[in-house]
């Protein structure tokens, strides 16, 4: 769905002049609470090194180029018995929310590690972030377990929600 439209979105890959809107987007998902133990987004510097560029995308308003939301992934491991899984992040603005940005971005994503070959795609969700987990679960991700008190955040003790996507088509 790359350079697709839904609803007045674009799906574009995630590049350099994206930075500061991914990085406010980033920021604004940690601080409602329920996406992240992260409490501040890193610099683009940090966020450009760990996300693996083929697979990044940026949802963008058709209308003025502003950026709505983005996606991107990270590899699981340096092995390679891991090379055809990731693990993926996923952020709307709060603002943008109710459009298809977030099925929009992990549609073209999904589309994006296919084709490369990656045969699973995982992640993990506080299992308050009810929206994600209906997102997954419409995208055909499942649960595959929950890690109870994985860490503290904001000073309580929460648990992780794993989901992961078999490929249908890789493997």
């Amino acid at each position: 769905m790359t350079g697709g439209s839904t609803t007045g979105v674009l799906i574009v890959p995630l590049r350099p002049e994206h930075a500061d809107e991914v990085l406010r987007i980033y920021q604004m998902g940690i601080d409602e609470g329920d996406a992240t133990f992260e409490t501040e987004a890193p610099d683009w510097a940090e966020f450009d090194s760990a996300k693996l560029p083929e697979h990044r995308f940026a949802a963008v308003d058709a209308a003025d180029g502003t950026v709505l939301g983005w996606i991107a992934a990270t590899r699981v491991s340096p092995r390679r018995a891991y090379a055809g899984v990731v693990e993926h992040s996923v952020y709307v603005h709060p603002g943008a929310r109710g459009r298809g940005v977030a099925s929009a971005l992990l549609t073209t994503f999904l589309e994006s590690t296919e084709a490369a070959g990656v045969w699973t795609v995982q992640s993990g969700v506080f299992p308050e972030n009810t929206a994600s987990l209906a997102l997954h679960r419409r995208a055909g991700f499942r649960v595959i377990g929950t890690r109870e008190r994985v860490g503290r955040h904001r000073g309580r003790w929460r648990d992780v929600v794993l989901l992961e996507r078999r490929s249908p088509v890789v493997g």
